[in-house]
């Protein structure tokens, strides 16, 4: 028969390693996002900390495969028209350690993302000045400004959304005697890149934008707007099957404002455990469900700011 004190101390025993569970202390996934400027990384639906950066406008960061990076843009110069800001690409450790500067900050260079094919390399889009085109750039961690390399050409548009993990990037893109369209492109530095179409019955009728495949790379979510003038307020997101192989995209289906109510609904991006879809919408944060298709609100702060979500590990 235990007594009191041995009783006592089981209790406590079993208490502190429930404490410890990773189930307890993780009762949802993790995402880095923007907070009135900040980035921060929490378990959605908890209260903010410490932000990892703080004092700047930092944006649209995006959680590597491996080795819990992030890679965002600094915004260094403002301007009412967002294609002339000026900014900077860095690399941050999740603990908010390792901060370091990617580009050289003369640039206007835009939504960074990863690889998946084990390398961690940072890609982005870069704009040509000249043409007001952009094409897309890489670096690698511990990069140093003046090392990065363009991907595609300057003389037409290319934009990066998205990564396998056999090496090619899903891209949206107008290369030479192909046009417009959304390609998986096979990067070949100092040569000409191979782009092979993605066939989905959208890309004809309106922009699919801020594209993101699932962990699995199954399925693929994104906004779209019926024709090609941009105008964010009033996008719908779509999840959809997504076949690399065949490079289609069937089985579309709406998840968030379908009726195209005049809100930025904007950036869907998987969870890594590839069960939820996390996006922004009117300044907060909402979570939808694949499992059962509920939506909840899990940004916490209705007075804050809340864009730019990312799942963990989940490189867009």
């Amino acid at each position: 028969m235990k007594t009191f004190g041995s009783a006592l101390f089981s209790l406590i025993a079993a208490l502190s390693a429930l404490a410890a569970s990773p189930a307890v202390a993780q009762d949802g996934p993790r995402a880095s996002y923007y907070k009135n400027g900040e980035i921060h990384v929490t378990v959605l639906g908890s209260p903010e900390t410490k932000p990892l950066t703080s004092g700047h406008w930092d944006f649209k960061p995006s959680w590597s495969l491996t080795e819990d990076r992030l890679v965002f843009f600094r915004r260094l110069k403002n301007d009412p028209d967002v294609g002339k800001w000026i900014t900077a690409i860095h690399i941050i450790n999740v603990d908010g350690t390792g901060l370091h500067q990617l580009t050289d900050g003369t640039h206007t260079d835009f939504n960074p993302t990863w690889t998946r094919d084990g390398s961690n390399t940072p890609v982005w889009n870069r704009k040509n000045p000249a043409t007001g085109r952009y094409y897309i750039m890489a670096s690698k961690v511990g990069g140093k400004p003046g090392e990065e390399i363009a991907l595609t050409d300057k003389s037409y548009h290319a934009w990066v959304h998205s990564a396998l993990r056999d090496g090619r990037l899903l891209v949206a893109a107008t290369p030479p005697e192909l046009g417009r369209g959304y390609y998986l492109m096979t990067p070949q530095p100092g040569g000409e890149p191979k782009f092979e179409r993605i066939d989905c019955e959208l890309a004809d009728k309106g922009i699919l934008d801020r594209i993101s495949v699932s962990p699995d790379e199954t399925k693929i979510c994104f906004e779209y707007q019926t024709g090609f003038k941009y105008e964010f307020p009033g996008r719908t997101l779509y999840v959809a099957d997504f076949d690399v192989e065949n490079r289609t995209i069937r089985n579309l289906k709406p998840f968030a404002n379908p009726e195209g109510k005049r809100v930025w609904f904007a950036y869907p991006r998987f969870t890594k455990d590839e069960q939820s879809i996390v996006y922004h919408a009117g300044g907060k944060l909402y979570l939808y469900s694949l499992l059962d298709g509920t939506t909840k609100q899990v940004s916490t702060d209705d007075t804050a700011d809340y864009r730019y979500p990312h799942g963990e590990a989940t490189p867009n």
